[in-house]
């Protein structure tokens, strides 16, 4: 008898989505593409895709899904099954931030005629969004959803795309649902009332000891959900922080600088120097690939056995601590893989005392912004670095509450399902990180970076090296004449007049 193979296994997910309608939302952001991705290359008899997408600067749906469909991420479908395979996904004009999602009377009656499942991945992830909108788009627009989830007659499940991160009461949280910070409809109705100024007036008040209104709205928005638990087939998925591409379908391959992947850029352009962060904390990272992975397995999961919430966290299996993360980049951006126009040679640390860190901050990051950017200016160029400095300062207050605060996860409940998936489901829809280089990823994720960000192709890679090593030569001068001069300094002003004062010259 011939030995089993992975393809003698029956791929249980795609059959289900075989001859569905999906309907899909924040097909345009970072998840939302990796799944939208990935199920039209693996489920191949998928009937039809629905997107809701709105017309953004001047492009309707349309021209924004045929962008979608010409970048990197889908130049491996493209390869494998051509463009009509594009065919199969149909753009509705929508806007969630709107009272009526901005649906036609027709969209509306298709898709509550043929959609039998809803994966709701829209959200706005700027932590300093305004009250009023995050309200509109992350938590009035999931109610919105839920609505029209109820007149769709064929639905089997309404997936909704929550953060790990929206219960920062819970130092440990559990796969169960947790109440509200505050009554979501009360603060919809609130922000439908009260005008922008007077919101803003109110906001901490609002949030309490809430530090965004990411988290905030994501919060309200996850409490939507659990009360139509009894009359919707909703499932909850939280995953923690989302980083680049690990596997498939581009590795390394990112469309943001969100998370680690703007610490990694702003540190190895040499414009990060200090960071105030405790060394042994970690986050919780999630690679994109295996969120969008989780959306087909979890669904899987709820038509077995109804299981409804799941955390898709890292923590409990690997865990990986801010300095690990930074003593990689900086070997991968000083060595392998330097960026362009480096501005310093990559340096500096992270501090355990927040006045260490401010002082740091105006020595090596503000002052060298003002003198450079004015020796622009006085060359007759814009200013940069001045505006690259007040981003990342804008950065620190996000990034330091979460840095300097831990949260573990427990995903018990996730890691016994996944064990019910058969040898070929875990390999093409892989769900762990069992064999994950953090060097290897982290490097991945650095040369898309450079590729798909900064838009620095390789063969300008050995001209970065040089500059580089002519950057680590300057660094190295710099601080040798930076001693000498304070021994100088001290030798002039200090000891010299003690000297002069003891012996009476």
């Amino acid at each position: 008898m011939a030995d089993t193979t992975i393809e003698d296994y029956p791929n249980r997910i795609a059959e289900i989505f075989a001859h569905k309608t999906i309907l899909i939302t924040g097909v345009t952001g970072f998840v939302g593409k990796v799944f939208l991705e990935k199920l039209l290359r693996t489920c191949p008899e998928i009937k039809k895709i629905l997107v809701m997408v709105r017309t953004k600067k001047d492009k309707n749906p349309n021209e924004r899904m045929k962008d979608v469909f010409a970048g990197p991420l889908f130049s491996l479908l493209n390869k494998q099954n051509g463009p009509e395979i594009f065919q199969k996904v149909e753009a509705v004009s929508a806007n969630l931030e709107t009272r009526d999602l901005s649906l036609s009377s027709e969209d509306r009656e298709k898709i509550t005629k043929e959609v039998d499942m809803i994966y709701h991945c829209a959200a706005s992830i700027r932590f300093d969004e305004t009250l009023q909108k995050a309200v509109f788009l992350n938590t009035r627009g999931t109610k919105l959803m839920l609505q029209l989830a109820k007149a769709c007659k064929r639905l089997l499940v309404f997936a909704y795309l929550s953060t790990a991160y929206c219960h920062l009461k819970e130092r440990i949280l559990y796969e169960k649902t947790y109440p509200p910070p505050a009554d979501p409809d009360k603060v919809i109705k609130a922000c439908e009332w009260l005008n922008q100024e007077t919101l803003e007036c109110i906001t901490n008040k609002i949030l309490k000891d809430i530090p965004n209104t990411y988290a905030f709205t994501k919060a309200l928005a996850e409490g939507l959900v659990t009360d139509e638990m009894d009359n919707l087939p909703v499932i909850i998925l939280r995953p923690s922080v989302i980083v680049p591409v690990w596997k498939e379908p581009v590795v390394g391959w990112t469309d943001n600088i969100n998370g680690p992947t703007g610490l990694l850029i702003a540190a190895g352009k040499g414009v990060l120097r200090t960071m105030y962060c405790q060394k042994e904390t970690y986050a919780d990272y999630v690679p994109v690939d295996i969120v969008a992975n989780f959306l087909f397995c979890c669904t899987f999961f709820y038509l077995q056995n109804q299981k409804r919430i799941f955390n898709i966290t890292s923590s409990f299996q690997h865990k990986v601590t801010n300095q690990q993360v930074i003593d990689i980049g900086r070997s991968v951006v000083c060595n392998d893989l330097p960026f362009n126009g480096v501005l310093w040679y990559p340096g500096g640390s992270m501090k355990k005392w927040r006045w260490h860190h401010n002082l740091e901050f105006l020595l090596f990051q503000w002052i060298p912004a003002v003198v450079l950017d004015g020796l622009l200016v006085l060359l007759g160029y814009k200013s940069v670095l001045m505006k690259v400095q007040k981003r990342i300062s804008k950065g620190y207050d996000v990034f330091e509450y979460y840095a300097n605060r831990q949260w573990d996860f427990n995903n018990d409940g996730t890691l016994k399902a996944i064990n019910t998936l058969n040898p070929r489901e875990k390999s093409v829809y892989k769900v762990d990180g069992e064999d994950i280089d953090y060097h290897q990823y982290f490097r991945n994720c650095i040369h898309a970076a450079r590729t798909y960000i900064l838009k620095e192709p390789d063969d300008t890679i050995p001209s970065a090296k040089k500059h580089m090593e002519r950057m680590r030569i300057v660094d190295k001068v710099c601080k040798i004449a930076f001693i000498f001069g304070l021994f100088y300094v001290m030798y002039k002003y200090v000891f010299m007049p003690i000297f002069c004062f003891y012996f009476n010259w």
